[in-house]
Protein backbone atom coordinates (compact mmCIF):
# COMPACT_ATOMS: atom_id res chain seq x y z
CA UNK A 1 0.00 0.00 0.00
CA UNK A 2 0.68 3.37 -0.89
CA UNK A 3 2.05 5.00 2.40
CA UNK A 4 3.24 8.57 0.75
CA UNK A 5 3.73 9.96 -2.50
CA UNK A 6 5.92 12.89 -3.73
CA UNK A 7 4.31 16.47 -5.78
CA UNK A 8 5.11 14.59 -8.98
CA UNK A 9 3.57 10.62 -8.02
CA UNK A 10 0.19 12.83 -6.78
CA UNK A 11 0.15 14.18 -10.20
CA UNK A 12 0.72 10.92 -12.05
CA UNK A 13 -2.72 10.09 -9.95
CA UNK A 14 -0.85 8.51 -7.26
CA UNK A 15 -2.52 8.18 -3.62
CA UNK A 16 -1.59 7.68 -0.30
CA UNK A 17 -3.60 4.27 0.36
CA UNK A 18 -3.72 2.73 -2.91
CA UNK A 19 -2.30 -0.11 -3.45
CA UNK A 20 1.44 -1.01 -4.79
CA UNK A 21 -0.07 -2.65 -8.19
CA UNK A 22 -2.51 -0.24 -8.43
CA UNK A 23 0.20 2.05 -8.29
CA UNK A 24 2.35 0.10 -10.90
CA UNK A 25 -0.18 0.07 -13.37
CA UNK A 26 -0.65 3.71 -13.43
CA UNK A 27 3.11 4.55 -13.81
CA UNK A 28 5.65 2.44 -15.50
CA UNK A 29 9.14 2.22 -13.78
CA UNK A 30 7.73 3.48 -10.54
CA UNK A 31 10.13 3.60 -8.41
CA UNK A 32 9.08 2.19 -4.67
CA UNK A 33 10.97 1.99 -1.23
CA UNK A 34 9.61 0.95 2.00
CA UNK A 35 7.72 2.73 4.35
CA UNK A 36 9.52 3.40 8.01
CA UNK A 37 6.70 4.97 10.31
CA UNK A 38 9.31 4.81 13.04
CA UNK A 39 12.08 6.68 11.30
CA UNK A 40 9.37 9.62 10.03
CA UNK A 41 8.13 9.94 13.41
CA UNK A 42 12.04 10.61 14.72
CA UNK A 43 12.89 12.77 11.62
CA UNK A 44 9.54 14.87 12.63
CA UNK A 45 10.54 15.02 16.24
CA UNK A 46 14.31 16.05 15.47
CA UNK A 47 12.55 19.06 12.80
CA UNK A 48 10.40 20.12 15.74
CA UNK A 49 13.43 20.20 17.99
CA UNK A 50 15.19 22.37 15.77
CA UNK A 51 11.84 25.09 15.13
CA UNK A 52 12.25 24.97 19.21
CA UNK A 53 15.73 26.13 19.26
CA UNK A 54 15.39 28.07 16.11
CA UNK A 55 12.14 29.95 16.07
CA UNK A 56 9.96 29.17 19.11
CA UNK A 57 10.24 27.92 22.92
CA UNK A 58 6.63 26.49 22.05
CA UNK A 59 7.30 24.09 19.23
CA UNK A 60 5.45 19.78 18.72
CA UNK A 61 5.00 17.40 15.82
CA UNK A 62 2.08 17.65 14.36
CA UNK A 63 1.83 13.65 12.77
CA UNK A 64 2.02 12.57 10.14
CA UNK A 65 3.64 15.41 8.66
CA UNK A 66 3.70 18.95 10.29
CA UNK A 67 4.79 20.90 12.84
CA UNK A 68 3.06 23.47 15.09
CA UNK A 69 4.52 26.74 16.32
CA UNK A 70 3.41 29.12 18.83
CA UNK A 71 4.77 32.45 17.63
CA UNK A 72 3.86 34.41 20.44
CA UNK A 73 6.11 36.72 22.46
CA UNK A 74 9.22 35.46 19.88
CA UNK A 75 7.56 36.47 16.61
CA UNK A 76 8.89 40.36 16.75
CA UNK A 77 12.15 39.07 16.86
CA UNK A 78 12.22 38.41 13.56
CA UNK A 79 10.28 41.68 12.54
CA UNK A 80 6.52 40.00 13.01
CA UNK A 81 4.65 37.01 12.51
CA UNK A 82 4.79 37.07 8.46
CA UNK A 83 8.34 38.05 8.30
CA UNK A 84 8.80 34.79 10.63
CA UNK A 85 7.09 32.53 8.66
CA UNK A 86 8.95 33.80 5.03
CA UNK A 87 11.96 32.74 7.00
CA UNK A 88 11.08 29.56 8.37
CA UNK A 89 9.73 28.48 4.55
CA UNK A 90 12.95 30.21 2.84
CA UNK A 91 14.72 27.66 5.36
CA UNK A 92 12.93 24.59 4.78
CA UNK A 93 12.96 25.48 0.85
CA UNK A 94 16.73 25.54 0.79
CA UNK A 95 16.98 22.30 2.33
CA UNK A 96 14.99 20.68 -0.02
CA UNK A 97 11.46 20.09 1.96
CA UNK A 98 8.88 20.91 0.45
CA UNK A 99 6.79 23.35 2.38
CA UNK A 100 3.36 24.14 2.82
CA UNK A 101 2.68 27.11 6.34
CA UNK A 102 -0.12 29.09 7.68
CA UNK A 103 -0.91 31.64 10.18
CA UNK A 104 -3.88 31.57 12.39
CA UNK A 105 -5.39 32.69 15.34
CA UNK A 106 -5.39 28.90 16.60
CA UNK A 107 -3.43 25.13 16.09
CA UNK A 108 -6.40 23.85 14.17
CA UNK A 109 -6.81 26.53 11.81
CA UNK A 110 -3.19 26.68 10.65
CA UNK A 111 -3.40 22.68 10.73
CA UNK A 112 -6.96 23.29 8.28
CA UNK A 113 -5.60 26.59 6.20
CA UNK A 114 -1.91 25.15 5.86
CA UNK A 115 -3.25 21.63 4.56
CA UNK A 116 -5.86 22.47 2.57
CA UNK A 117 -5.35 26.15 1.97
CA UNK A 118 -4.92 26.93 -1.67
CA UNK A 119 -1.95 28.64 -1.25
CA UNK A 120 1.27 27.00 -0.05
CA UNK A 121 1.95 30.04 2.08
CA UNK A 122 -1.37 31.90 4.09
CA UNK A 123 -1.45 34.02 6.66
CA UNK A 124 -4.70 34.34 8.25
CA UNK A 125 -6.24 37.63 9.66
CA UNK A 126 -7.08 38.14 13.40
CA UNK A 127 -10.54 37.41 13.32
CA UNK A 128 -10.96 36.03 10.35
CA UNK A 129 -10.56 32.21 11.19
CA UNK A 130 -14.28 31.37 10.84
CA UNK A 131 -14.35 33.27 7.48
CA UNK A 132 -11.68 31.27 6.38
CA UNK A 133 -12.27 27.72 7.53
CA UNK A 134 -15.99 28.21 6.03
CA UNK A 135 -14.83 26.97 2.28
CA UNK A 136 -12.53 24.60 3.37
CA UNK A 137 -13.66 20.57 3.32
CA UNK A 138 -14.56 19.12 6.68
CA UNK A 139 -11.81 16.98 6.48
CA UNK A 140 -9.70 20.02 7.26
CA UNK A 141 -10.88 19.60 10.84
CA UNK A 142 -8.78 16.84 11.48
CA UNK A 143 -11.59 13.92 11.60
CA UNK A 144 -11.28 10.45 11.35
CA UNK A 145 -11.85 9.43 7.32
CA UNK A 146 -15.06 7.72 8.64
CA UNK A 147 -16.45 10.93 10.10
CA UNK A 148 -15.43 12.82 7.23
CA UNK A 149 -17.05 10.30 4.93
CA UNK A 150 -20.24 10.28 7.51
CA UNK A 151 -20.61 14.00 7.04
CA UNK A 152 -20.19 13.98 3.16
CA UNK A 153 -23.31 11.85 2.67
CA UNK A 154 -24.82 13.84 5.17
CA UNK A 155 -24.33 16.60 2.61
CA UNK A 156 -21.80 18.40 5.01
CA UNK A 157 -19.00 19.46 2.02
CA UNK A 158 -17.76 22.37 3.83
CA UNK A 159 -16.52 23.66 7.56
CA UNK A 160 -19.00 26.72 7.24
CA UNK A 161 -22.04 24.40 6.47
CA UNK A 162 -21.67 22.92 10.13
CA UNK A 163 -22.02 26.75 11.84
CA UNK A 164 -25.83 26.81 11.90
CA UNK A 165 -26.35 23.52 12.77
CA UNK A 166 -27.32 22.30 16.63
CA UNK A 167 -24.80 20.25 18.46
CA UNK A 168 -26.37 17.85 19.98
CA UNK A 169 -28.01 15.99 16.86
CA UNK A 170 -24.23 16.36 15.40
CA UNK A 171 -23.02 14.99 18.44
CA UNK A 172 -24.76 12.09 18.42
CA UNK A 173 -25.17 11.44 14.54
CA UNK A 174 -21.25 12.05 14.25
CA UNK A 175 -19.44 11.36 17.81
CA UNK A 176 -17.99 14.02 19.96
CA UNK A 177 -14.94 14.69 18.29
CA UNK A 178 -16.68 16.76 15.84
CA UNK A 179 -17.99 19.03 18.18
CA UNK A 180 -14.32 19.39 19.80
CA UNK A 181 -12.03 19.82 16.47
CA UNK A 182 -14.62 22.49 15.50
CA UNK A 183 -14.64 24.38 18.33
CA UNK A 184 -10.74 23.84 18.27
CA UNK A 185 -10.49 25.11 15.36
CA UNK A 186 -12.18 28.22 15.74
CA UNK A 187 -11.31 29.30 19.35
CA UNK A 188 -14.25 27.87 21.10
CA UNK A 189 -12.12 25.08 22.87
CA UNK A 190 -7.97 25.75 24.25
CA UNK A 191 -5.66 23.32 22.55
CA UNK A 192 -2.36 22.91 23.94
CA UNK A 193 0.81 22.28 22.68
CA UNK A 194 3.66 20.14 24.48
CA UNK A 195 6.55 22.02 24.17
CA UNK A 196 9.84 20.20 23.41
CA UNK A 197 13.31 20.97 24.68
CA UNK A 198 16.60 19.49 24.17
CA UNK A 199 17.30 17.33 27.10
CA UNK A 200 20.73 18.60 27.25
CA UNK A 201 19.27 22.29 27.53
CA UNK A 202 20.14 23.57 31.04
CA UNK A 203 16.62 25.20 33.24
CA UNK A 204 15.22 25.73 36.17
CA UNK A 205 11.97 25.38 37.10
CA UNK A 206 9.81 26.45 40.30
CA UNK A 207 5.96 25.58 41.29
CA UNK A 208 3.98 28.05 43.26
CA UNK A 209 2.14 27.37 46.70
CA UNK A 210 -0.64 29.43 45.30
CA UNK A 211 -0.73 30.92 41.82
CA UNK A 212 0.81 34.33 41.24
CA UNK A 213 -0.19 37.26 38.87
CA UNK A 214 1.52 40.43 39.53
CA UNK A 215 3.99 42.21 37.46
CA UNK A 216 6.36 42.07 40.72
CA UNK A 217 5.69 38.32 41.30
CA UNK A 218 6.53 37.23 38.03
CA UNK A 219 9.54 39.92 37.89
CA UNK A 220 10.36 37.95 41.01
CA UNK A 221 10.40 34.53 39.75
CA UNK A 222 12.42 35.40 37.08
CA UNK A 223 15.20 36.98 39.02
CA UNK A 224 15.24 33.82 40.78
CA UNK A 225 15.36 31.17 38.03
CA UNK A 226 17.78 33.29 36.30
CA UNK A 227 19.57 32.99 39.61
CA UNK A 228 20.07 29.83 39.79
CA UNK A 229 20.13 28.90 35.94
CA UNK A 230 23.14 31.46 35.77
CA UNK A 231 25.07 29.41 38.47
CA UNK A 232 24.82 25.97 36.27
CA UNK A 233 26.11 27.98 33.03
CA UNK A 234 29.24 28.95 35.22
CA UNK A 235 29.22 25.28 36.59
CA UNK A 236 28.80 23.90 32.86
CA UNK A 237 31.31 26.39 31.84
CA UNK A 238 28.83 27.97 29.01
CA UNK A 239 26.71 31.25 28.84
CA UNK A 240 23.48 31.68 27.33
CA UNK A 241 22.60 32.98 23.57
CA UNK A 242 18.73 32.55 23.38
CA UNK A 243 16.71 31.85 26.67
CA UNK A 244 12.74 30.99 27.13
CA UNK A 245 10.37 31.74 30.07
CA UNK A 246 7.18 29.86 30.08
CA UNK A 247 4.32 30.82 32.01
CA UNK A 248 2.55 27.81 33.16
CA UNK A 249 -1.22 29.09 34.10
CA UNK A 250 -3.64 27.71 36.45
CA UNK A 251 -6.10 26.78 33.13
CA UNK A 252 -3.15 24.97 31.40
CA UNK A 253 -2.01 27.32 28.98
CA UNK A 254 1.38 27.82 28.36
CA UNK A 255 3.01 31.25 27.32
CA UNK A 256 6.40 32.00 26.54
CA UNK A 257 8.62 34.61 26.24
CA UNK A 258 12.22 34.54 24.36
CA UNK A 259 15.01 36.86 24.59
CA UNK A 260 18.29 36.41 22.71
CA UNK A 261 21.61 38.26 23.32
CA UNK A 262 24.20 39.93 21.14
CA UNK A 263 27.18 37.43 22.83
CA UNK A 264 27.19 34.84 25.16
CA UNK A 265 25.97 35.87 28.63
CA UNK A 266 25.25 34.40 32.27
CA UNK A 267 25.02 37.70 34.36
CA UNK A 268 21.31 37.28 35.99
CA UNK A 269 20.75 40.35 36.63
CA UNK A 270 20.96 41.13 32.95
CA UNK A 271 19.03 38.29 31.48
CA UNK A 272 16.42 38.75 34.35
CA UNK A 273 16.04 42.49 32.92
CA UNK A 274 15.25 41.26 29.42
CA UNK A 275 12.27 39.43 30.41
CA UNK A 276 11.00 41.79 32.99
CA UNK A 277 11.14 44.51 30.33
CA UNK A 278 8.24 42.23 28.51
CA UNK A 279 6.23 41.48 31.14
CA UNK A 280 3.15 43.68 29.72
CA UNK A 281 3.10 41.00 27.32
CA UNK A 282 1.60 38.50 29.56
CA UNK A 283 -1.57 37.95 30.17
CA UNK A 284 -1.70 35.38 33.89
CA UNK A 285 -5.26 35.14 33.34
CA UNK A 286 -6.24 33.35 36.79
CA UNK A 287 -2.90 33.06 37.86
CA UNK A 288 0.41 31.25 36.76
CA UNK A 289 1.28 28.36 39.07
CA UNK A 290 4.71 27.56 37.67
CA UNK A 291 7.24 29.04 35.83
CA UNK A 292 10.67 27.86 33.67
CA UNK A 293 13.31 29.26 32.61
CA UNK A 294 15.41 27.22 29.72
CA UNK A 295 18.48 28.57 27.99
CA UNK A 296 17.68 26.97 24.50
CA UNK A 297 21.02 28.20 23.23
CA UNK A 298 24.13 28.59 24.64
CA UNK A 299 27.79 28.71 23.85
CA UNK A 300 31.04 28.49 25.49
CA UNK A 301 32.34 31.22 28.13
CA UNK A 302 35.33 31.34 29.91
CA UNK A 303 35.52 32.76 33.72
CA UNK A 304 36.17 36.29 34.44
CA UNK A 305 38.31 38.00 37.13
CA UNK A 306 36.03 41.15 37.06
CA UNK A 307 38.44 42.79 39.78
CA UNK A 308 41.14 43.32 37.23
CA UNK A 309 38.99 43.84 33.64
CA UNK A 310 38.03 46.54 35.39
CA UNK A 311 41.36 48.55 36.01
CA UNK A 312 41.30 48.15 32.21
CA UNK A 313 41.02 51.87 30.43
CA UNK A 314 37.72 51.67 28.84
CA UNK A 315 36.45 48.62 30.50
CA UNK A 316 33.01 47.60 30.44
CA UNK A 317 31.75 49.94 27.41
CA UNK A 318 31.87 46.77 25.47
CA UNK A 319 29.92 44.83 27.48
CA UNK A 320 27.71 47.50 29.20
CA UNK A 321 27.06 48.03 24.91
CA UNK A 322 26.38 44.26 24.30
CA UNK A 323 23.62 44.56 27.03
CA UNK A 324 21.55 47.83 25.85
CA UNK A 325 21.74 45.83 22.26
CA UNK A 326 20.38 43.18 24.20
CA UNK A 327 17.77 45.03 25.79
CA UNK A 328 16.42 46.80 22.22
CA UNK A 329 16.97 44.25 19.99
CA UNK A 330 14.28 42.26 22.33
CA UNK A 331 11.28 44.83 22.43
CA UNK A 332 8.60 43.77 20.46
CA UNK A 333 8.54 47.15 18.97
CA UNK A 334 11.90 47.04 17.77
CA UNK A 335 12.71 45.19 14.46
CA UNK A 336 16.39 45.32 14.35
CA UNK A 337 19.55 47.01 16.06
CA UNK A 338 22.56 47.42 13.98
CA UNK A 339 25.70 50.17 13.94
CA UNK A 340 26.76 52.59 10.90
CA UNK A 341 30.04 52.55 9.44
CA UNK A 342 31.80 54.85 7.10
CA UNK A 343 32.32 54.18 3.66
CA UNK A 344 34.31 56.24 1.04
CA UNK A 345 31.83 58.08 -1.40
CA UNK A 346 31.26 61.16 -2.79
CA UNK A 347 27.76 61.27 -2.28
CA UNK A 348 26.74 61.37 1.37
CA UNK A 349 23.90 58.67 0.85
CA UNK A 350 26.79 56.32 0.15
CA UNK A 351 29.45 57.13 2.44
CA UNK A 352 27.51 54.82 5.53
CA UNK A 353 26.62 51.30 5.69
CA UNK A 354 24.87 48.87 8.00
CA UNK A 355 26.86 46.89 10.33
CA UNK A 356 26.87 44.33 13.53
CA UNK A 357 26.21 46.53 16.15
CA UNK A 358 29.41 45.06 18.01
CA UNK A 359 31.38 44.92 15.19
CA UNK A 360 34.54 46.96 14.81
CA UNK A 361 34.23 49.74 11.74
CA UNK A 362 36.70 49.68 9.30
CA UNK A 363 39.94 52.33 9.62
CA UNK A 364 37.42 55.00 7.26
CA UNK A 365 36.82 57.50 8.91
CA UNK A 366 33.64 59.89 8.55
CA UNK A 367 33.82 62.95 6.66
CA UNK A 368 35.22 66.25 8.19
CA UNK A 369 32.38 68.27 6.51
CA UNK A 370 29.19 69.30 8.22
CA UNK A 371 26.62 67.10 7.37
CA UNK A 372 23.27 66.77 8.66
CA UNK A 373 22.32 64.58 12.03
CA UNK A 374 19.57 62.69 10.12
CA UNK A 375 20.24 61.94 6.66
CA UNK A 376 17.38 60.60 4.53
CA UNK A 377 16.62 59.38 1.02
CA UNK A 378 16.12 62.78 -1.19
CA UNK A 379 13.00 64.30 -1.49
CA UNK A 380 11.68 66.92 -3.78
CA UNK A 381 10.92 70.58 -3.08
CA UNK A 382 9.03 73.64 -4.07
CA UNK A 383 11.23 76.43 -3.67
CA UNK A 384 11.13 80.14 -4.54
CA UNK A 385 14.42 82.27 -4.86
CA UNK A 386 15.58 85.64 -5.65
CA UNK A 387 17.50 84.68 -8.83
CA UNK A 388 17.78 81.46 -10.58
CA UNK A 389 21.62 80.52 -8.76
CA UNK A 390 20.52 81.79 -5.76
CA UNK A 391 19.47 79.65 -3.11
CA UNK A 392 15.93 79.24 -1.89
CA UNK A 393 13.91 82.33 0.17
CA UNK A 394 11.08 79.83 0.58
CA UNK A 395 10.70 76.21 0.48
CA UNK A 396 7.93 73.99 1.21
CA UNK A 397 8.25 70.57 2.25
CA UNK A 398 5.40 67.53 3.06
CA UNK A 399 2.75 69.96 2.33
CA UNK A 400 4.01 73.03 4.83
CA UNK A 401 5.96 75.88 3.73
CA UNK A 402 9.58 77.43 4.94
CA UNK A 403 10.70 80.96 4.79
CA UNK A 404 14.73 81.44 4.37
CA UNK A 405 16.30 83.64 7.06
CA UNK A 406 20.33 82.19 5.92
CA UNK A 407 21.71 80.08 3.58
CA UNK A 408 25.50 79.13 3.65
CA UNK A 409 26.96 77.32 0.18
CA UNK A 410 26.93 76.17 -2.22
CA UNK A 411 29.25 73.24 -1.21
CA UNK A 412 29.66 71.24 -4.73
CA UNK A 413 29.79 67.65 -5.58
CA UNK A 414 30.49 66.08 -8.32
CA UNK A 415 28.04 62.62 -9.04
CA UNK A 416 30.60 59.52 -8.87
CA UNK A 417 30.39 58.90 -12.90
CA UNK A 418 32.29 55.49 -12.88
CA UNK A 419 29.53 54.09 -11.20
CA UNK A 420 25.99 54.86 -13.83
CA UNK A 421 25.64 56.82 -17.09
CA UNK A 422 23.12 58.90 -15.40
CA UNK A 423 25.96 60.37 -13.36
CA UNK A 424 28.12 61.44 -15.53
CA UNK A 425 28.65 65.29 -15.77
CA UNK A 426 26.05 65.03 -12.76
CA UNK A 427 27.07 67.59 -9.83
CA UNK A 428 24.96 68.84 -6.82
CA UNK A 429 25.13 72.32 -5.17
CA UNK A 430 24.30 71.58 -1.84
CA UNK A 431 22.91 74.35 0.93
CA UNK A 432 22.82 74.64 4.62
CA UNK A 433 19.63 76.57 5.44
CA UNK A 434 18.19 78.40 8.53
CA UNK A 435 14.79 79.17 8.08
CA UNK A 436 12.84 81.78 10.47
CA UNK A 437 12.00 79.67 13.34
CA UNK A 438 15.61 78.02 13.67
CA UNK A 439 14.62 74.48 11.83
CA UNK A 440 17.90 73.85 9.92
CA UNK A 441 18.09 71.86 6.81
CA UNK A 442 20.38 70.23 3.91
CA UNK A 443 19.36 71.46 0.53
CA UNK A 444 20.47 70.65 -2.81
CA UNK A 445 19.94 71.82 -6.38
CA UNK A 446 20.52 68.99 -8.87
CA UNK A 447 22.11 69.97 -11.83
CA UNK A 448 21.40 66.35 -13.81
CA UNK A 449 18.01 67.61 -15.20
CA UNK A 450 16.91 68.41 -18.38
CA UNK A 451 13.78 69.79 -17.63
CA UNK A 452 15.38 72.56 -15.45
CA UNK A 453 16.37 73.22 -11.73
CA UNK A 454 15.19 70.85 -9.45
CA UNK A 455 15.62 71.23 -5.59
CA UNK A 456 16.00 68.32 -3.18
CA UNK A 457 16.18 68.15 0.86
CA UNK A 458 18.55 65.51 1.74
CA UNK A 459 18.85 66.24 5.63
CA UNK A 460 18.02 68.26 9.26
CA UNK A 461 20.89 69.03 11.44
CA UNK A 462 19.88 68.16 14.69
Amino acid sequence: MVAGACAAARSAGLRPGMSIAHANALVAGLEVADADPDADAAGLRQLAMWAARRWSPIAAPDPPDGILIDATGCANLFGGEEPMLARITGTLERAGITVRAAIADTPGAAHAVARFGGEPVSVVAPGRTAETLARLPVAALRLEPEVAGDLHRFGFKRVGQLYGEPRAPLTLRFGPELGRRLDQALGGAFEAITPLFPEEAPRRRCAFAEPIGSAEALAGAAERLAGDLCTDLERRGYGARSLDLLFERVDRVTLALRVGTARPSRDPRHLARLFTDRLEEVDPGWGVEAMMLVASLTEPLGARQSALAELGEGAGLSGDLAELVDRLANLPQVARVYGAAPVESDLPERTVRRIDPLSVAADTAWPALPRPFWLFAPEPVQTVALLPDDPPARFVWRGRAYRVRRADGPERIHLEWWRQPSEIRGTRDYYRIEDEEGGRFWLFRDGRSNAGVRWFIHGVFG
